[in-house]
């Protein structure tokens, strides 16, 4: 057994980089920080414009795939998962987004207390340095730099404007009182380059003698005595290693390998660990149950100007947008090209929005992996708020074998009428005069989709994952829950999770943010602080 530390953090995402920053404040606390990827180094990852060579490489991610989906046609679809400091924050779009006000009340309805949109908003404002504004929804003094994003790209103006001719609201903050129309989205850049969870809290406390950090690091299962969980096996060149922990374990792994590794150190639903013959310590029937997440369909127009990201495939222009963002930190290579979105209802009864549109200023296959050879743009729509649930289980009790992940995607009626609904208000903004000189022939669905019918077969066959995965690790109460309102694991001492597997209930909206959120409140908690005092600004609902 390798000498211990007061904290072992499994995970270098979102989560565990805020924890190891939070936890080793303190000189007296002994932070350990395991990794299984590697280290945030690419100029690919600094650079936000670096996002496409970098999803369509895959190199800093976990290759998931999913189960063939029963309501996709038994498609499998691409899942990638961050594996490098950071975690998704290093490798993803960008977007600053909490949610809605609501999607936390909820979360406090379910039984956990301190949770409410006006116990989170301190922390939200805590975690941020917010450029454009200062009011009282954001907050100037936190690690993570936002910044809202321009609409100086002709699509920008002209889907925001179109918004508003087809009678959407405007909405010139997303995070801020209300969350309905079209508008600018906020980024997690400042002065030109990606904030990340490992840019903006890691990096800052490598120094520090009482924290170490550990990449290429998987981790194989929990130790325990008895109950209380005592520390780690990992790997270091294929070598098992340990690692004690004198105060606590932290699983910060992600809403996919959290439950897979509870599942191999044998908590997890009892029957389910015996049939991989693995020994049950806790039976805890939620692990793994509940996956959230988002899916994406996409309306797809020709444009009628050479105006969309692939000009910068041009070499000549190419290397301009090089040198510009090498020298100045500006242009293309400044700005992940993904500016502008909307929250609309596809009831206006509603009280809240349940569709969620963003405008994608370029043509891709394969969910960004593919870039299309003509210019053109379009909408990237989600269901908010999607009813189906569906499972992480194992296949394998290898540590190296991926668990089976069954989103169960598009499998209510009600989520593919609001994918419906979707395109077709979708179709009604691209209609608008605001894109009269920018918009060419409809590419997908095509204008002979029309019916309901013709819609569900486009869903089935094209629609993709939105890489938004939570909620194997139940935070409540109540025999399904896994983890308290503290997020520690339910009849296990000294073990806690920390990351999107705890969410209740996905947020309508992206989750790196609402993780670091997490993670900030969790921080106080492992310390024994006092929660932040609740805030309701003026306009709250």
């Amino acid at each position: 057994m390798e000498s211990g530390f007061d904290h072992v953090i499994v995970g270098g995402g979102v989560g565990g980089c805020i924890l190891a920053n939070r936890l080793s404040e303190d000189p007296s606390n002994s932070v350990l920080l395991l990794e299984a990827g590697g280290r945030d180094n690419s100029p690919l990852i600094r650079a936000p414009g670096g996002l496409l060579p970098i999803m369509m490489s895959g190199r800093y991610a976990w290759p998931f795939l999913s189960a063939p989906q029963a309501h996709l046609d038994n498609r499998v679809l691409y899942l990638p998962r961050g594996k490098v400091l950071g975690g998704g924050s290093s490798i993803n779009g960008m977007t600053y987004d909490r949610g809605m006000h609501s999607d936390y009340d909820r979360w406090a309805q379910a039984g956990n207390r301190g949770w409410s949109f006006a116990d989170v908003l301190p922390y939200f404002r805590k975690l941020e340095r917010f450029g454009p504004v200062d009011d009282a929804w954001h907050g100037q003094n936190g690690p993570i730099r936002v910044t809202r994003a321009g609409q100086d790209h002709p699509f920008a103006r002209a889907f925001v404007a179109a918004g508003q001719e087809a009678g959407f609201p405007y909405c010139a903050d997303f995070n801020g009182a209300s969350r309905e129309g079209f508008g600018p989205v906020d980024l997690t850049i400042g002065n030109g380059v990606r904030s990340s969870a490992s840019s903006a809290y890691l990096r800052p406390a490598l120094s520090r003698p009482n924290l170490r950090v550990v990449t290429n690091a998987p981790v194989r299962r929990i130790l325990f005595d008895g109950t209380r969980a005592t520390g780690v096996v990992w790997q270091a060149n294929g070598i098992d290693r340990h690692a004690k922990a004198h105060r606590e374990v932290i699983l910060s792994a992600g809403a996919i390998k959290t439950p897979q590794l509870l599942m191999l150190s044998g908590i997890g639903p009892s029957a389910h660990l015996l049939d991989h013959g693995l020994f049950p310590l806790i039976d805890l029937p939620g692990v793994g149950r509940n996956l959230q997440d988002h899916l994406a369909t996409h309306v797809k127009h020709r444009a009628s100007q050479p105006l969309s990201l692939l000009r910068y495939l041009n070499p000549l222009r190419g290397a301009w947008a090089m040198g510009q963002y090498l020298l100045f930190k500006t242009g293309p290579l400044a700005d992940p090209g993904m500016s502008s979105a909307a929250f609309v209802k596809s009831d206006p009864v509603l009280e809240e929005p349940d569709i969620k549109m963003l405008l994608v200023m370029a043509l891709f296959a394969q969910n960004g992996r593919t870039m299309i050879p003509q210019h053109g743009f379009y909408a990237h729509i989600n269901v908010a708020r999607p009813e189906a649930c569906g499972s992480v289980t194992l296949a394998s009790a290898d540590p190296e074998t991926p668990p089976v992940i069954d989103q169960n995607y598009n499998g209510t009626e009600r989520d593919r009428r609001v994918m419906r609904e979707g395109i077709r208000m979708a179709r009604r903004v691209f209609a608008q005069a605001a894109f009269d000189d920018l918009r060419a022939e409809e590419l997908a669905p095509g204008p002979a989709v029309e019916s309901d019918d013709e819609l569900d077969h486009y869903i089935r066959t094209s629609a993709e994952a939105d890489y938004h995965s939570v909620g194997t690790a139940r935070m409540g109460i109540g025999p399904m829950a896994v983890v308290d309102d503290q997020l520690r694991v339910r009849g296990a001492q000294g073990l806690r999770v920390v990351d999107a597997s705890i969410m209740p209930h996905l947020p309508g909206g992206n989750t790196a943010i609402p993780v670091a959120m997490i993670a900030e409140k969790a921080a106080d908690m492992i310390l024994g602080r006092s929660p932040l005092p609740p805030e309701t600004p003026q306009g709250a609902r």
